[in-house]
């Protein structure tokens, strides 16, 4: 199995603080920002950054379907870790400034793909498709903070 990993990264006119109180939401705004591929949200403790826990299902592809159970972190400021307790896969949310009332985020996702040629198939087009998700995602984030 090969590491398969995406980033997708993003600046948004607002104070990094205000960013990251915003990702780190998961009990009020998070919910906001996911695009149509995510389902059945539900933050099941928690609810604020560090030991929250929450599920949702991230429809990737017509057919790729994963079940997520999310266990947040913060193990530096300005940075949120989301690990899937189903899966290998492991999203990280870092927020760092980005000159005067601005930051930058970005979301980098890893997961131990496929072997052969579905490994392949997988390492060559997850990461863009993943890429579009969080796209989406941080397009809302935007939204939501510039105001």
């Amino acid at each position: 199995m090969a590491q398969v990993e995406a980033t997708t990264e993003r600046v948004v006119a607002a104070k990094p603080d205000d960013v990251f109180d915003a990702l780190a939401d998961y009990s009020g705004t998070r919910a906001k920002l996911l695009s149509e591929h995510f389902s059945e949200y539900e933050v099941r403790e928690g609810g604020d950054g560090e030991g929250t826990v929450v599920h949702w299902k991230l429809q990737a592809t017509s057919k790729r379907v994963r079940d997520c159970l999310l266990d947040v972190s913060e193990p530096t400021d300005g940075e949120l870790v989301e690990k899937d307790r189903n899966s290998s896969m492991v999203t990280t949310w870092r927020v760092t400034p980005a000159g005067e009332g601005r930051s930058r985020v970005t979301v980098t996702t890893v997961w131990n793909g496929a072997g052969g040629i579905g490994g392949f198939f997988e390492k060559t087009f997850a990461p863009k498709g993943l890429g579009r998700i969080y796209d989406a995602v941080l397009a809302k984030l935007a939204t939501e903070v510039e105001k």
